[in-house]
């Protein structure tokens, strides 16, 4: 017997139901960024490696999709060289293009290549998969769906604020309780310089980051595996630790960082994006753990956590000052965020709050006694999908119950009967699936009814 085919590990198929649920997330995210003015672009699945390499750290590049260059990638080598050349130096050789790992650098491109065609600032929004070489696991896949906005050509704090409020919004349609976590990248700058360690800030920030999952015993340990003296990693667990409300964090740390310029201008940004967000229905949490290891953080960074489920982060993202710089095009401030469209997926999932109307397909299945039957139902089918109601017509005129049972196994409310009876009276008979109840109707009476 042949073996069954599969897909690769960290990747998922979807059924139609499966389909019904993703489309109401996406639909609901791009309905609300086109509330606050966001417009629709789209990028390649693949970009040149030379756009994505050393834009996410060294722990990013590692995990890049690289695709070998199409044709003979081996023309000119030897054997010989192949067999002794480094797995690194090859894919540098063979690899000249990789699949996305993010929107954001993308977008970063995208600016730069069409800098001439776009009005500044420039508020966009981006829904397309990426691939990363991760090791799958519960809510982490290696090929997933990101939902971006993006704001550049502007350094006000309002479109931080603006994007908290999306955040919000967003969550609060899908009815998911969350907190909503905020920081500062030159916060943190600030204590790597008040411990004296400021040459190690990306090691304390990667290290911090991991802090709720593998806790700090852990944490402490990979920031001294690092380099940073016992005396620095003393020095940081008070702050690591920081308790109390936001106004009391804020005060703490204006204190603690009192000698370094950059470090009170984070504590300023993030009273100010504080400050403007005290409407929101959802919990917004100043967290002096979130980093956020991605290297272009510069300001803000942002990050959304699910209170009633056990899951990583569902919404992600931050203030980037230099990323358009690496592409030629400095000086353009940005700022983002990115739902975990899958992750999300999963949450709803687990709470099962996604409403009927956005899951069910087909509304009422017309039944199928044949031709005669069949040609009847067609123009009442046509009259019903002109009012925006879905329908359909069993294709053959088979036994009734392989018909109901079609209409069980796709969860159709309602099923259409017409035999002789109806024909003549010019009516159809609609049973009502869940409840067994039948009504005798004419079109339009089916048409009310149903709407």
């Amino acid at each position: 017997m042949a073996q069954k085919p599969s897909i690769p590990k960290g990747t998922r198929d979807f059924s139609p139901v499966e389909m019904a649920k993703r489309n109401y997330i996406f639909n609901t995210i791009k309905e609300v960024y086109a509330l606050y003015g966001f417009q629709q672009i789209e990028t390649p699945a693949m970009e040149n490696l030379s756009t994505l390499m050393g834009k996410y750290g060294e722990e990013g590049d590692k995990l890049l999709f690289k695709i070998l260059n199409s044709g003979d990638f081996l023309h000119g080598m030897t054997p010989d060289e192949v067999a002794n050349t480094s797995t690194q130096k090859l894919a540098a050789k063979f690899c000249e293009k990789g699949l996305r790992y993010d929107l954001t650098v993308p977008f970063a491109r995208y600016v730069v290549q069409h800098r001439e065609e776009l009005a500044l600032p420039f508020k966009r929004y981006q829904i397309q998969p990426v691939w990363r070489a991760d090791r799958p696991q519960k809510g982490r896949y290696r090929e997933f769906y990101q939902c971006d906005a993006d704001v550049v050509g502007s350094d006000s704090l309002l479109n931080e604020v603006e994007l908290m409020q999306i955040v919000d919004t967003v969550f609060g349609k899908f009815g998911v309780r969350v907190c909503i976590k905020i920081n500062n990248r030159k916060i943190l700058t600030g204590i790597a310089e008040m411990i004296g360690q400021a040459d190690k800030i990306v090691d304390i920030t990667v290290a911090i980051d991991k802090l709720d999952k593998i806790g700090l015993e852990a944490v402490n340990a990979e920031l001294t595996a690092n380099g940073i003296p016992a005396e620095a990693v003393d020095k940081l667990q008070p702050i690591i630790q920081l308790s109390g409300t936001n106004a009391d964090k804020l005060a703490t740390m204006r204190e603690v960082l009192k000698d370094s310029e950059v470090g009170l201008k984070g504590v300023e940004e993030t009273a100010f994006i504080l400050s403007k967000l005290s409407g929101l229905k959802n919990e917004v949490e100043f967290d002096l753990t979130l980093a956020r290891g991605l290297n272009y953080y510069t300001g803000a960074i942002f990050e959304v956590k699910a209170l009633d489920v056990q899951i990583g982060s569902i919404t992600g993202g931050g203030r980037y000052d230099n990323l358009t710089g690496i592409f030629g095009m400095p000086g353009l401030s940005g700022v983002g965020i990115s739902f975990g469209a899958d992750r999300i997926f999963d949450v709803l999932n687990q709470l099962d709050l996604y409403p009927k109307e956005a899951v069910n397909g087909t509304k009422v299945l017309f039944v199928n006694f044949g031709e005669a039957e069949a040609n009847f139902c067609l123009p009442v089918l046509a009259q019903l999908r002109a009012e925006g109601i879905s329908a359909e017509i069993y294709p053959d005129a088979t036994k009734m119950k392989k018909q109901m049972s079609y209409a069980n196994a796709k969860q159709i409310p309602f099923v259409a009967i017409v035999g002789e009876n109806e024909m003549t009276e010019g009516k159809i008979t609609l049973k009502d699936m869940t409840t067994g109840e039948q009504q005798l109707l004419n079109p339009s009476e089916l048409i009310e009814t149903l709407k």
